[in-house]
């Protein structure tokens, strides 16, 4: 009678064991299932990939990042695209997901950006003066038409009469993450971009820059809102939303450039 007790406890533990970990095992499964898309202006990429790394830490939500200009990823959302968040790099492109229906919440702004003049060439004492310099065959900047820095960049142009004068110079990207590569791969020698790209653990250090005078160009407040999107990853995204506008992500923005209102 006493080794069928022994046997039936040991069976109990066992098999208390066994569930045990299958519960954590499901756990972990569920966590690791758990994921939010995030659609980013390409500006905020590196500020995005340490933000997103800090909220997995946290909370065990993966996050997928799409990066884009606020224009296409606009057009993006406005035709569908399974996105649970926009990160955008200005307050008209959420607005326009907004009003299409296409986010639970009116935009609200995360972030100010600041435009800066960079060149990787040795040979390139930058500056606005240096535009005009004949050796110069490209200068790179954003689409305006799809990109929130590439309007400020043409702002600044106009300010100084080079737009018309410097026009056949001009290359265009796509997004700020293209027109950094034009400026990377020096087929561009020199470029507006976002004070966030110099500062990134990428790039920090290398080449040389100015921070264009925020006066010239009409304020860059970047914006966020919540895309209509599947029931599961409501909390989700919500979470991440409000993590945005953390102590600690607010920390995060800073390291990279950007204002912040406390």
């Amino acid at each position: 009678m006493l080794n069928v007790q022994r046997i039936i406890k040991g069976c109990n533990w066992r098999w208390l064991g066994a569930m045990l970990l299958t519960f954590i095992f499901l756990g972990c499964q569920e966590n690791h299932n758990r994921k939010i898309v995030i659609a980013t202006a390409a500006n905020m990429e590196s500020a995005m990939e340490a933000l997103t790394n800090a909220y997995t830490q946290k909370s065990g939500v993966e996050c997928e990042i799409i990066v884009g200009s606020s224009g296409k990823l606009t057009a993006q959302i406005l035709e569908g695209a399974p996105y649970d968040i926009f990160v955008a790099a200005n307050m008209k492109y959420p607005q326009a997901v907004y009003a299409g229906g296409k986010a639970k919440n009116a935009p609200k702004v995360y972030a100010k950006g600041k435009l800066v003049l960079w060149s990787l060439m040795e040979n390139i004492t930058v500056s606005i003066d240096a535009l005009s310099d004949p050796a110069l065959e490209h200068i790179a900047l954003a689409n305006p038409k799809t990109a929130p820095y590439g309007v400020a960049a043409q702002e600044v142009l106009i300010h100084y009469s080079l737009k018309e004068i410097l026009a056949p110079k001009l290359v265009f990207g796509e997004s700020v993450g293209q027109t950094d590569q034009f400026i990377i791969s020096k087929a561009a020698p020199i470029g507006f971009t976002a004070l966030s790209t110099v500062l990134s653990p990428e790039m920090k250090g290398k080449g040389s820059w100015i921070i264009i005078d925020p006066s010239l160009y009409a304020n860059i407040d970047q914006g966020v809102v919540l895309v209509n999107r599947k029931e599961e990853t409501k909390q989700d995204a919500q979470d991440f939303y409000n993590f945005l506008f953390s102590v600690e992500a607010k920390g995060i923005l800073k390291e990279f450039g950007y204002l912040i209102d406390e």
